[in-house]
């Protein structure tokens, strides 16, 4: 965390929490959708060394200056409670040194409105890094980080749109998932492999079966990223849908569920709470899903 002095209590109310909230939501959905890479490097580099702070911490007064934010004033409990412990500057090594970054080479191919390609965060472009953090004062932050050189990473679109990216939010939400896994598991969506790959790499995983509706997705996956599996013996493919597959073919066929059917926590919430159901059904299964907190904090109407 680049200022832990941050995340001490804040000492507002309720209202006020729920409204700030809110408003930090809305200003990153605005700034990520419309203008990730408006925070200029030479700007960072400058405030940081002019004021001898670190580059989050410009990063993120840039951001509040553009936002027409006051940090030093009006909103200054604003900028240190909610903005200031949102920004990260990450190491992409963090990242590629991952063995599925390691070991996999994404060419470039399509199959029906499918593409596989690689695609390139530019230095200090923003983008989400993490699952929300949720203080014990109901803060809701998200985290949002930023790279000062290029990262390239694998991308599966659908129509253009990215489905499943190797950024690192994908890759540390799914962390949690890749670390419970045992046993004969499934999982429920297929995007690049990442958890698959992982999945299979672990001794107390015996075999993964992977649901996906698409037969372009797996088509792709098969011809391209399976075949570099060190253990693709383990990977079964089945094209289904997810829930029909969950209500005749998961009872007594699996140790370990892992659910990731939906492209953000934004629009995850009705599939989330659909197959949170299995859950309560087969209490003798493990389930794990993916970007659970998130989508907690988005139908826990109190915390906005």
């Amino acid at each position: 965390m680049n200022a832990p002095f941050a995340l001490a209590p804040c000492h507002l109310s309720p209202e006020v929490i729920r409204q700030n909230n809110n408003d930090l939501v809305q200003l990153f959905s605005l700034y990520l959708n419309l203008m990730p890479s408006s925070v200029a490097p030479e700007q960072v580099e400058a405030l940081a060394t002019d004021c001898g702070i670190s580059r989050a911490e410009a990063y993120a007064h840039l951001l509040a200056a553009m936002a027409g934010l006051d940090a030093g004033g009006a909103d200054r409990n604003f900028f240190w409670h909610w903005l200031l412990p949102a920004i990260h500057e990450l190491s992409p090594a963090d990242y590629t040194n991952d063995p599925y970054f390691q070991n996999i080479r994404i060419p470039s191919a399509h199959s029906g409105k499918w593409q596989l390609k690689t695609e390139t965060l530019h230095p200090f472009e923003a983008f989400v890094c993490n699952d929300f953090l949720v203080t014990p004062d109901r803060r809701m932050i998200p985290q949002i980080g930023f790279f000062k050189e290029a990262y390239p990473f694998p991308a599966v679109l659908e129509s253009g749109r990215e489905w499943m990216t190797l950024q690192p939010n994908e890759m540390v939400t799914t962390k949690p998932a890749i670390q419970k896994a045992h046993g004969r598991v499934l999982t429920f969506g297929l995007g690049l492999g990442y958890f698959a790959y992982h999945a299979a790499e672990k001794e107390n995983v015996e075999s993964v079966t992977v649901v996906d509706v698409s037969e372009d997705v797996i088509d792709l996956f098969r011809t391209h990223i399976l075949p570099q599996f060190p253990h693709r013996e383990k990977v079964q493919l089945i094209k289904a849908d997810a829930f029909e597959f969950a209500d005749t073919r998961m009872a007594g066929n699996f140790d370990f569920v892992f659910a990731d059917i939906w492209h953000d926590a934004g629009d995850g919430k009705e599939l989330y709470l659909r197959m949170k159901q299995y859950e309560a059904k087969h209490p003798e299964i493990d389930f794990s899903f993916w970007l659970e907190d998130t989508i907690r904090c988005y139908l826990e109407p109190d915390l906005w």
